[in-house]
C-alpha cells in the first residue's frame, strides 16, 4: 500500500496483499531451513581489528539495510528497518503525495521484538542445532530476507487498523480516548478468520513443500516444511504480533 493509494485502502485490498505475502514467507522459510541455525553468526564478536561492533548478522544486516535506505525502501509506509539508527539518506526523492497512515505510524516499529523470537524461539523450532561458517553469508542473506517478509506481514497491522478505524470511527474513538488496549484487542480479534488463516498457511507449507516427481506415484512424500510448524508459526507470533501493531497504532491515532 504505497503513498497516495488512499483510495485503494480497504479490507479486501489488505487481505489480499497478505495472503500474498503468506507465500512469500513461506517460500523463504523453505530456503532458511535448509541451513542449520548457525548460531555463532548471531553471538559471535567480530574481531576488535575488524573496528565492527556486534555479531556478523548483526553487521549484515545493518550493511543491507543502510544500502536498501539509499535507493529508497524505506521511503515505503509498508517498510519498517530494524536498525533505523543506522540508516542512510535516500538518493531517490520522496513523492509528494497524500499519506496512506496517520502519522502515528512512524512510532510503531516491533522489529526489536520479531528479531529477538526469530533468533531465540522460531529458529530452534525449524532448523538443526549446528554450526556451519561456511555458510554462514548465505544463511544471513536467507535470515534478512525472511525477517523482512514478516516485519513487513507483521506491520501490515497498520494498514487494517487504519481502514477498520475509518470504517467504525464511533465505535473504536471511545477506546481509543480511554486508551483501553483490552477493548480495542476484543474488536480487532476475529477467532474464525485467524483459525482460517492457520488452515491455508498450513496447506500453502504442504503444497509448496512437496518434491514434484515425473512418475505417477502416490506414494506420501516428505515436505520440506512441516505444515503444523507454519500454522503455528502464525499462531503463536505472526497474528498476535499483528494485533499488538494494530492496538498500538490505534492508541496513538488521536485526531
Amino acid at each position: 500500500m504505497a503513498c497516495g493509494d488512499d483510495g485503494k485502502l480497504s479490507l479486501d485490498s489488505i487481505r489480499d496483499s497478505l495472503i500474498r505475502q503468506e507465500d512469500t514467507i513461506i517460500f523463504n522459510l523453505i530456503e532458511r531451513i535448509k541451513f542449520p541455525i548457525n548460531p555463532s553468526l548471531y553471538k559471535q564478536q567480530l574481531p576488535s581489528s575488524s573496528n565492527i561492533s556486534g555479531s556478523l548478522f548483526q553487521y549484515l544486516f545493518q550493511e543491507t539495510e543502510s544500502l536498501q535506505s539509499k535507493v529508497g525502501r524505506y521511503l515505503s509506509p509498508e517498510e519498517n528497518p530494524f536498525f533505523p539508527d543506522n540508516l542512510s539518506d535516500s538518493i531517490i526523492p520522496l513523492t509528494k503525495c497524500t499519506p496512506v497512515l496517520h502519522p502515528a505510524a512512524a512510532s510503531v516499529n516491533v522489529n526489536e521484538k520479531i528479531l529477538d523470537i526469530y533468533i531465540n524461539q522460531m529458529l530452534p523450532l525449524f532448523c538443526t542445532e549446528a554450526d556451519d561458517d561456511a555458510n554462514f553469508a548465505t544463511t544471513a542473506a536467507c535470515d534478512i530476507q525472511l525477517l523482512q517478509a514478516l516485519s513487513r506481514r507483521i506491520h501490515y497491522g497498520k494498514f487494517v487498523a487504519e481502514v477498520k478505524f475509518r470504517d467504525s470511527t464511533d465505535e473504536y474513538k471511545p477506546f481509543i480516548l480511554a486508551q483501553d488496549k483490552d477493548a480495542l484487542m476484543k474488536l480487532l480479534t476475529f477467532e474464525a478468520v485467524e483459525e482460517m488463516v492457520k488452515k491455508r498457511v498450513a496447506k500453502k507449507a504442504k503444497v509448496f513443500g512437496q518434491e514434484v516427481t515425473l512418475n505417477d506415484s502416490i506414494e506420501e512424500v516428505k515436505g520440506k516444511i512441516d505444515p503444523l510448524l507454519v500454522s503455528r508459526l502464525y499462531d503463536e507470533w505472526v497474528m498476535p504480533l499483528t494485533k499488538f501493531v494494530e492496538v498500538e497504532y490505534l492508541l496513538r491515532r488521536l485526531d
